[in-house]
This record gives structure tokens, C-alpha cells and sequence, in this order.
């Protein structure tokens, strides 16, 4: 499985948020300049954390982003399945068509790869926003 750069600049960005969210709203403009990530970008990853219900916004002039739950209470699953998808290692484990063999009880090795996939999960859902800052 590899992590891609949604999935690197989205955890990035809630971090930034979270980091900074005590003095208010964070600007999408403050939070390009301190990750050095470009702000038409982080506009499509905060639209999807936005209706995944992690993060809210505000207008104004004042505006800008906060979290919708305390740091300790968002896990960096959620945060990649939001702008990665399924933490699967494979895609036959989300979609069994892709195999090509049409009978998954029949592979070998469909187990290793839903056990590895597993402990990713895990270990993502274990490691909350809160640890990062």
C-alpha cells in the first residue's frame, strides 16, 4: 500500500488545523504558507474532510477551519479513508472482481493480504490527531 500525496497533505493539513485551531479559524491561506502545500490543492482535501464531518468552516473575515470533534477523537484512519478510500493493501480485498479469479476462496494468499491489511487498520486507528501535535 502506498500512502499518496492526498493522503500525506490531507494528515498534513488536519495537523496544521489542529495545531492552530485554539486562536480560531484557520485560514486555508495560513495553513498553505506553514506546509508549504498549494491552497487550490488543499482545497479539494479540505472539501472532503469538510463532508466526511472532520473538519467545519466558517465565512467571514474571520473565517476559515476548525475540527468538529477534540484531537484525541479523530485517528489518522479516519483521516486517510476520507482522502484515500479503504485501507486495503490489495484491491480484491474491496472490490473481488479484480482478482480475476472469480472465486476468492479460492487464492492462496487472499488471507495474508486482508491480515496485513488489517493491522494497517489498526495501527492507523490507533494513533490519534492529538499524538501528532
Amino acid at each position: 500500500m502506498k500512502i499518496s500525496t492526498r493522503g500525506r497533505y490531507g494528515l498534513k493539513a488536519m495537523v496544521d488545523i489542529a495545531e492552530n485551531c485554539s486562536e480560531g479559524c484557520v485560514s486555508l491561506k495560513s495553513i498553505a504558507e506553514r506546509t508549504n502545500l498549494s491552497e487550490s490543492y488543499l482545497e479539494q482535501l479540505i472539501a472532503s474532510l469538510k463532508k466526511a464531518g472532520l473538519v467545519k468552516s466558517t465565512r467571514g473575515a474571520n473565517g476559515g477551519y476548525t475540527l468538529t470533534k477534540p484531537p484525541e477523537d479523530i485517528s489518522v484512519g479516519d483521516i486517510l479513508r476520507v482522502v484515500e478510500g479503504p485501507l486495503k493493501l490489495v484491491e480484491c480485498l474491496s472490490d473481488k472482481e479484480s482478482c480475476g479469479m472469480g472465486d476468492c476462496s479460492l487464492c492462496a494468499t487472499r488471507d495474508v493480504w486482508a491480515r496485513l491489511s488489517e493491522s494497517v487498520s489498526e495501527a492507523a486507528d490507533n494513533i490519534s490527531l492529538s499524538e501528532l501535535i
